[in-house]
């Protein structure tokens, strides 16, 4: 007895209804699992330094951009403004981060530093990036 295949496949046609499936599932997952940070704020380009070590504290943080203005969390400060807040930073004994970019001026950084020891801060940490 003969049977006859009463199925015809046709040449070429394949269902692509499992690939975009997977894809769009793989695509999902990468989306959900990466972390998306975004630090909105001040550009600053850090120095290398190959020695730097990494603070597990919270600090009050100092900014100083390429063309020398001075932020104090975010927000910009003048002279004076910082000099009395230093004051209240050195009665919390609050550690302090300055991060300079590398393009601002050195007489400007050591300014601030000098600034943050006269009025008592106890603990002044300077940013860096990675060296390598």
């Amino acid at each position: 007895m003969r049977f006859k295949r009463r199925v015809r496949i046709g040449e070429g046609l394949v269902d692509l209804t499992p690939l975009v499936n997977v894809f769009f599932l793989l695509f999902v997952f990468f989306a959900f699992t990466s972390s998306f940070i975004f630090q909105p704020g001040i550009k600053v380009n850090l120095p290398k330094a190959v020695t730097s070590e990494v603070i597990q504290q919270e600090n009050v943080v100092i900014m100083i951009t390429g063309d020398d203005r001075i932020y104090l969390n975010d927000r910009e400060i003048s002279h004076d403004e910082l000099i009395s807040k230093l004051r209240l930073i050195a009665r919390e004994k609050a550690a302090l981060l300055i991060k300079a970019d590398s393009r601002a001026s050195l007489g400007k950084i050591v300014e601030v530093w000098d600034m943050c020891r006269n009025e008592g801060v106890s603990q002044v940490n300077i940013a860096t990036g990675t060296g390598r």
